[in-house]
């Protein structure tokens, strides 16, 4: 970055607002969509798994094609005038009204795929861009961690509303008027509009340099795309970092899908309970947000995603002790679990998102590229295959579990199954999550030396004079031998 501009509040507070729609559109379909579905749209559990999964695998071909044109429209007369990156926060504005169109009720089950398909390529469409913005206006570890904070806020903020709102109408309403869903929608749609057109007067992008782009000779294809992609994984801290953001990510999933299915059949409590459980929680969030930016700034990362994720793990045992004893003061716990778990899974959200901005340097002292757009199109490409994946296998699992929707009870073998799905596969994930975290190098001193080398290299540097103890971080964040690299 040549003459970096310094970022105000405005910036800050303007940045994050596209979290409103980043987090909280795909917080609202995971605690209500399948539950929408079955119990509202006269859809069975799979015919609603189907959905997810189909519109998420169209979409595995249209994160990556947007990550490339994102990097790469910086060559066109309308990149070179509009941004290769804001341009598309601007256009999705337009277009966020069709979340609205999602919870109409009644409707047949291929208008909902139509529909849920429009929203993932207009996800797609802002979110990639939107995720390169941290990296692109400041390389300062500080300053992309507050970016971070204050991007989570917003996401904690929207994913509370998510959950606080459809109670309220429900308990106006009642809890069978299905047009609750739709009122939502079309709430939310308004506030996504206005956020990203806020994130798009208040943030900038980086002066391109010759090298961020690719050569006019190369032309656009699939194979392209999919060979860039292919090579962000040679990077081993990406693909370390790519995995707990997967596992951990996709443990959000399966958390807001089930949970309302759990605290409602498994714990015999009501919609408006689950909405409650879920609002006062999320509503730490971002508290939680800012202690942990604080904490990260002054402890580094890795120590503080250890603490959240072993803390996130415990959560489940105690939901699940709660379905094994139903102890007379449940409902207090159900609160107090649902507190502690969702403070400190904000917690690792943050600090994994906080990771991101950082792998981009990491690949540049390999390619000597910015490739912003492809990372975050491979983050994407991951994390909606495996979204797409999870929502089957709850749907293919209530239906296993012989879920009946249109009955208030359900067996003990289906009750099981929930419970059984809700507990097992959260805590596999976390687990597994955890363990990579310990294994996990990219700390902020190991940054710091990421930066000063690059800094080195680009100044005529030559890399076989790299000392020994750089060469050793730089191996542990690269996975490449040290020739390799700046090549």
């Amino acid at each position: 970055m040549d003459t970096p501009v310094a970022i105000k509040i405005k910036t800050y507070v303007g940045y994050g607002m596209t979290d409103l729609f980043s987090s909280g559109a795909f917080a609202i379909i995971a605690a209500w969509m399948m539950y929408f579905f079955t119990n509202f749209a006269g859809l069975t559990p799979i015919q609603g798994g189907s959905i997810l999964f189909i519109a998420k695998i169209i979409d595995t071909f249209v994160s990556p094609c947007v990550g490339y044109i994102t990097d790469n429209i910086g060559n066109t007369r309308l990149g070179r005038r509009f941004g290769r990156r804001r341009l598309f926060l601007l256009a999705g504005a337009f277009l966020v009204y069709v979340f609205s169109l999602l919870w109409i009720p009644g409707m047949p089950w291929i208008y909902y795929l139509i529909v849920y398909i429009a929203v993932e390529i207009i996800a797609a469409l802002v979110i990639i861009p939107w995720e390169t913005l941290a990296s692109e206006m400041t390389d300062d570890y500080k300053q992309r961690s507050i970016l971070s904070a204050i991007r989570l806020f917003y996401g904690g903020f929207s994913t509370w509303l998510a959950t606080f709102l459809p109670g309220r109408l429900f308990a106006h309403f009642g809890t069978s008027d299905s047009k609750v869903f739709f009122i939502n929608g079309v709430i939310f749609s308004i506030i996504f509009m206005f956020a990203l057109l806020i994130t798009w007067s208040t943030t900038w992008e980086r002066k391109q340099q010759p090298q961020d782009v690719p050569k006019p000779a190369q032309r656009f294809s699939l194979k392209s795309v999919f060979c860039d992609m292919a090579s962000t994984l040679r990077i081993r801290c990406f693909r370390q970092h790519l995995t707990m953001y997967i596992l951990s990510f996709t443990s959000l999933d399966l958390f807001y899908t089930v949970f309302i299915y759990f605290i409602i059949y498994s714990l015999k409590g009501d919609a408006i309970l689950a909405s409650n459980l879920l609002a006062i929680g999320i509503f730490l969030t971002g508290w939680s947000n800012a202690l942990m930016a604080w904490a990260v700034i002054r402890y580094g990362q890795t120590r503080c995603l250890k603490i959240c994720l072993i803390v996130s793990v415990m959560s489940f045992f105690v939901f699940g002790g709660l379905y094994l004893w139903h102890p007379l003061s449940i409902i207090p716990i159900m609160y107090a679990t649902s507190l502690v778990y969702q403070f400190f899974k904000g917690g690792y959200v943050y600090i994994i998102w906080n990771i991101y901005p950082f792998i981009p340097d990491v690949d540049e002292l390999v390619t000597r590229q910015r490739r912003e757009g492809l990372f975050a199109g491979v983050m994407t490409l991951a994390r909606k295959s495996t979204s797409a994946l999870a929502g089957m296998l709850i749907g293919a699992v209530l239906q296993f579990a012989h879920f009946d929707a249109t009955s208030s009870t359900q067996s003990l073998f289906t009750v099981h199954g929930i419970t059984g799905l809700f507990f097992f596969g959260n805590v596999l994930l976390l687990l597994v999550s955890t363990v990579i975290a310990f294994r996990f190098k990219l700390s902020k001193e190991n940054h710091q030396r990421i930066k000063e080398e690059v800094a080195r290299l680009k100044e005529g540097g030559q890399l076989a004079n790299t000392d020994p103890e750089t060469k050793k971080v730089l191996h542990a964040l690269t996975g490449l031998p040290h020739e390799k690299l700046w090549s």
